[in-house]
């Protein structure tokens, strides 16, 4: 069979790919460049916790020394820390304090870097996001497609045409290696001016510059050296608002990435300009008169608000910024973009292995056009709140609560960063009544607990996604302190070993020690791509069964390549 045809070797396009390959399916990726970026270090990227393990998971290394996970984050309003979070080492949330009205001592090393008072309750932190330079995360992503005999990377490679049959699409690059590709499905992950999407004529509406930033990376010493903070109306701003917001974002080796909100408008940015305000900015974090930093990368990041009309048109599928742009508030595109991959990823190839089935491929559009929707409809609804400034600007407690919402964005939580839920998905099987209770509501991402595997190894639960299999987990308190052996054939195990073997795709058992929320005995139901499908009390055989057959989009085709889809399913 025809292999896939990814366009753009982006950081989604490689994604795509690689997820492609571990689900046993070919691929070839249309690469227009000569197969390299150039090192760029204003240009980095925030990847929230599923993402970055996702990455992490496909290219077969952790990017924890590539980048950087924050040891904690800070929004600041003049001289006041309006809220922090911290992180422990392992990157996981180790508590988080809302602060209001802890004033910083005034004088050498405020803002920036004293150490306020903490006032408030405490309250849960997600992981600690992953900030590294986007040229970074490309090549090794490149790399581990250098290592997979399923990928082949075209270089050279633009795509000119897009011929679509009845048993497959056809493309056309022009170059020193032009040629014609052949292939099952073809997707467009190239980027905000997508090809695809103009030769398939899907319109791509939205708000063009809703927000502007000046960007510089520069190696200084900052207090706090490990810890990302917005500072917003800081005191020493000069006249005007292009100094009203400061986001600070470390990265690896003293590099700091530094955004100031510039006003609406096209006006230019000179370098004179920017060195003033990298100066001013440098100067009232530390107290030094002449601040020492090395200048390695400056630029102008402007956020466009789009999304196209269609994602999805025969065989042709768009993800990522070909499909949307987002940005404003922290908030970031990439990361939606590796979902789109995510989520495509195990509905073609299923379909690769097991032959067509058009509603899952069109839940694609349904599942993830909706979760990108729902973010953009957030932000234009807190734009005019945040940065409308007026009357609002005077009520109280006004400005903590933007605050709180620019946290949000940043840290990838509540409406701006949340990770979309698919509970409306045309795949959401109907309510059972012996669902049980967990803290995880269906069609939201599964907490990463540490589970035992078939082989009786501990791994966490996120190891186990994206292999094309179902997953089946068993909350059994207990089981962690025995081996495998002896309990595997007790108790309520031999009957639900039974009934994830019947059901109509290949499907893993795992036992957790324990689930938030969840009872003794629940079974989940897990999606290849990590989101909730159900959680039933005890083994019910027929309903694990039709929660299973709504996931596919309803019966697998019989007879088509079954067998060979059952085998990639297992591994």
């Amino acid at each position: 069979m025809d292999p896939v045809i990814v366009v753009g070797a982006g950081p989604v396009g490689l994604t795509l790919a690689l997820a492609l390959a571990r689900q046993e399916v070919p691929c070839v990726v249309l690469d227009e460049t000569r197969g390299q970026d150039a090192p760029r270090a204003a240009r980095s990227v925030v990847l929230r916790e599923d993402t970055a393990a996702l990455v992490e998971r496909l290219a077969g290394a952790p990017l924890g020394q590539a980048g950087l996970r924050w040891s904690g984050w800070r929004s600041m309003r003049r001289k006041q820390v309006t809220g922090e979070v911290f992180f422990d080492e392992t990157g996981n949330g180790a508590g988080t304090a809302a602060v209001s009205g802890a004033r910083i001592a005034s004088g050498a090393r405020s803002g920036a870097g004293a150490a306020p008072g903490v006032a408030g309750n405490a309250e849960a932190a997600g992981a600690a996001p992953l900030h590294i330079a986007q040229h970074v995360l490309t090549g090794a992503l490149r790399a581990a497609v250098a290592r997979e005999p399923l990928v082949e990377l075209a270089t050279d490679s633009r795509l000119d045409t897009i011929e679509q049959e009845p048993t497959g699409v056809t493309a056309h690059t022009r170059g020193p290696n032009g040629t014609w590709w052949r292939g099952s499905h073809l997707v467009g992950c190239d980027g905000p001016r997508s090809t695809v999407r103009k030769l398939q004529d899907i319109r791509f509406p939205g708000r063009t510059a809703v927000e502007r930033h000046a960007v510089a990376a520069l190696r200084t010493e900052l207090p706090r050296p490990a810890e990302a903070f917005l500072h917003r109306l800081p005191p020493w701003r000069t006249t005007g608002p292009s100094a009203g917001e400061i986001a600070a974002r470390p990265l690896p080796g003293g590099v700091w990435r530094l955004d100031w909100l510039l006003p609406p408008g096209k006006d230019l940015v000179t370098p004179e300009l920017l060195v003033a305000r990298i100066r001013e900015t440098l100067t009232g974090w530390t107290g030094e008169t002449s601040p020492t930093y090395e200048l390695l990368d400056t630029g102008v990041h402007t956020v466009h608000h789009r999304l196209a009309r269609r994602w999805r048109a025969g065989r042709v599928f768009l993800a990522g910024d070909a499909a949307h742009l987002m940005g404003a508030f922290g908030t970031q595109g990439l990361d939606e973009g590796l979902r789109d991959a995510d989520n495509l990823a195990w509905k073609l190839a299923l379909n690769w292995h097991h032959g067509p089935h058009e509603a899952l491929l069109d839940s694609y559009q349904s599942e993830r056009r909706a979760a990108v929707a729902a973010r953009l409809r957030a932000a234009d609804q807190v734009l005019p709140l945040v940065r409308g400034g007026g009357l609002r600007s005077y009520v109280p407690g006004s400005s903590r609560g933007h605050d709180a919402l620019l946290m949000d964005g940043h840290l990838g939580r509540g409406t701006l960063g949340t990770p979309g839920s698919y509970a409306g998905s045309p795949l959401a099987p109907p309510r059972f009544d012996t669902e049980a209770p967990v803290d995880t509501p269906a069609g939201a991402p599964v907490a990463d607990v540490v589970v035992t595997a078939e082989d009786g190894s501990f791994v966490p639960l996120r190891d186990r996604l994206g292999r094309g299999a179902l997953l089946v987990v068993l909350v059994a308190p207990g089981t962690v302190v025995w081996e495998r052996r002896h309990w595997v054939s007790a108790g309520i195990m031999p009957r639900l070993a039974a009934a994830v073997t019947a059901l109509p795709h290949p499907a893993e058992l795992l036992v957790a020690e324990s689930y938030p929320g969840a009872a003794p005995h629940t079974v989940l139901l897990v999606r290849p791509d990590g989101h909730l499908v159900t959680a039933l009390s005890g083994v019910r055989p027929a309903d694990l069964y039709a929660a299973a057959e709504a996931t596919l989009g309803g019966p697998l085709p019989s007879g088509t390549r079954a067998e060979a889809g059952a085998e990639a399913g297992a591994r």
